[in-house]
């Protein structure tokens, strides 16, 4: 039996398919929704993380790469995942820009919103702590994918995790007339992050947008801040989203 096929039969084993019908529905799998045809097998992000940990340091990237790319939405996580590791575990720089650009180059297979989360933070916004590049933020907010939208956003959660809000920033705005509610959350989500550390930089962001906001990514972004100023921030959204 092969890495691939040891890996794939123990993902199997610890999923408990009674989960199946629940899954498919939180993750908006119906014709006409984003993770239409999605499939899975039933099983938790904690156990798939042990799991993809396990295989991580034996597997070639190649065989990363492929679980990447499955039909099964659990597999795509553990390859993932297993790039995540790989990404922690780097030694060199070389080997961590190529992590970086293998995980760009399957970027579209992260096709739904857990997938960019558990994985863009940890690769591409680790990468980017250590190597500023704000143009492959621009690259990846401008793509037509939705996902490799959410991955530009959500990444800046680590560069936010070291004081810098710049990218984070320059996104939120960008994103003020997008027309999607997972880029709403993602937005909102960056936001309330910057104003755990600086309140005061969420309040010039909020003073300057507000009204302009989606409604969404504003009620995420005001969730920590107090009764008095979250009305203040909903009343000055006058008309509602486009």
């Amino acid at each position: 039996m092969s890495l691939i096929e040891r890996w794939q039969e123990e993902l199997i084993q610890a999923a408990r398919p009674e989960k199946i019908e629940i899954l498919s529905s939180f993750f908006k799998t119906k014709p006409g929704e984003y993770g239409h045809g999605d499939r899975f097998i039933g099983l938790t992000v904690p156990d798939n993380r042990r799991i993809a940990r396990k295989y991580a340091p034996e597997a070639s990237i190649d065989e990363i790469g492929a679980m990447c790319r499955h039909e099964i939405h659990e597999f795509r996580l553990s390859g993932l995942l297993a790039l995540v590791a790989l990404y922690g575990k780097a030694k060199n720089d070389g080997h961590k820009q190529h992590i970086v650009q293998f995980y760009l180059d399957h970027s579209t297979w992260a096709n739904n919103w857990d997938l960019v989360d558990l994985s863009a933070p940890y690769i591409l916004g680790a990468h980017l702590v250590i190597y500023p590049d704000s143009g492959v933020l621009d690259r990846l907010s401008l793509d037509e994918n939705l996902w490799r939208q959410r991955i530009a956003i959500v990444s800046t959660m680590t560069l936010i995790r070291h004081g810098r809000f710049d990218d984070t920033l320059r996104l939120s705005e960008r994103y003020l007339t997008h027309h999607h509610p997972l880029i709403h959350k993602a937005t909102g989500w960056m936001l309330r992050e910057i104003g755990k550390r600086d309140t005061d930089t969420l309040l010039r962001f909020l003073d300057s947008h507000a009204a302009s906001m989606p409604r969404t990514a504003l009620r995420y972004a005001i969730e920590r801040l107090s009764p008095d100023q979250r009305k203040h921030y909903m009343n000055l959204k006058t008309y509602p989203d486009k």
